[in-house]
Order: structure tokens, then C-alpha cells, then sequence
């Protein structure tokens, strides 16, 4: 197995895929095969294919969550767009919102969550730019008299915490008269 097509190294773990290695990663790193500091499995058109296919609606937590709170008897409005941030679930009469965040995309800070180390000066502006659009949607939010609960993935996962969580936000708010 060789580690590129324009050297003929021998395979992976001899002198010569090593030079080849240190010599061919930054030519690489168009094109997907080799990166500067870590190797990528998958080419960058194949990487650009499964971040794409990444969806920022209707995911499974947030579906998971929705289940829920129709099941509780609560209606809701789905992603409004005249509302700062798009929350996933909104209850008008309540004048309450509920944001489900991905614990990677929102960098909640749970165990499971990982910075890539790959394309560092491109991944960690994304992502604190969004931890930023999280805060300024939730505090405009607050600002206009909505009450705000965010979800994380990672929450639902224990179901019975995640019930006890929703009912305690919805519960308590009436209807305005």
C-alpha cells in the first residue's frame, strides 16, 4: 500500500512512507487525502458531502423533544423566522421558546463534545461564532418578554430528566388573559 500515487514508497511504517509523508502534507491538503498535523480518513469531497447532509432542522433530538411536548397536550409553531435565533419550538399564547442544540455545533461543554483538530483556524471562529449567536438570540429573545429554555443532545438521552425538565418549563406559564 503506498501513501501517495506520485511516491513510491514501500507502505505504510517504512523510512520511506515516512519521508513520503512529511514531504506530500501539505500538497495534500487540497485534495483532502493528507492534512497538515492529522490524517483524514475520508477525501474533502467525501467530508463535504456528510457536512452537508447535516441538517439544522428536524434533527432527532429535536423530534425527540417535539414528541414530547405534543404528547403533553402543548401546541406549537415550528422554526419562526421573525423570531431572533429561529427557536425550534415556539408556544405564543405562553410567550415561551425552546432552542435544541447539537452539543458539537453549540459547544455545550458536555464529555462527548470534541474540537476537531483538523482545520483548526477554520472550526474554532465557527463554532464561537455560533456559541455568540446563541447568546445574542437568547438575549434578544429575553429583551422582547419571552422565556427561554434550551435543550442540549446530550440531555436526551435520559428521557425521564429530559419530561421533568420540559413540564417544569411549560407548566408554570399561563396563557396571558
Amino acid at each position: 500500500m503506498r501513501c501517495c500515487e506520485a511516491n513510491s514508497c514501500n507502505g505504510y511504517g517504512t523510512q520511506a512512507y515516512r519521508s513520503c509523508i512529511n514531504i506530500t502534507r501539505a500538497s495534500h491538503s487540497k485534495t483532502g487525502v493528507r492534512r497538515e498535523g492529522t490524517v483524514d480518513k475520508i477525501s474533502s469531497e467525501r467530508r463535504s458531502e456528510n457536512m452537508r447532509s447535516i441538517r439544522s432542522s428536524n434533527t432527532k433530538p429535536e423530534l425527540i423533544v417535539r414528541r414530547l411536548v405534543h404528547s403533553y397536550g402543548y401546541r406549537f409553531r415550528l422554526h419562526r423566522k421573525d423570531l431572533p435565533g429561529k427557536p425550534d419550538l415556539v408556544f405564543p399564547s405562553r410567550k415561551a421558546v425552546i432552542f435544541v442544540h447539537g452539543c458539537f455545533w453549540h459547544m455545550h461543554g458536555c464529555p462527548s463534545v470534541r474540537v476537531p483538530k483538523s482545520n483548526i483556524d477554520y472550526w474554532k471562529p465557527k463554532l464561537e461564532r455560533n456559541q455568540e449567536r446563541d447568546l445574542q438570540s437568547r438575549s434578544s429573545l429575553e429583551r422582547l418578554g419571552w422565556k427561554v429554555l434550551t435543550v442540549w443532545e446530550c440531555e436526551v438521552k435520559d428521557l425521564n430528566a429530559l419530561e421533568r425538565k420540559l413540564k417544569n418549563f411549560l407548566s408554570p406559564l399561563q396563557p396571558p388573559p
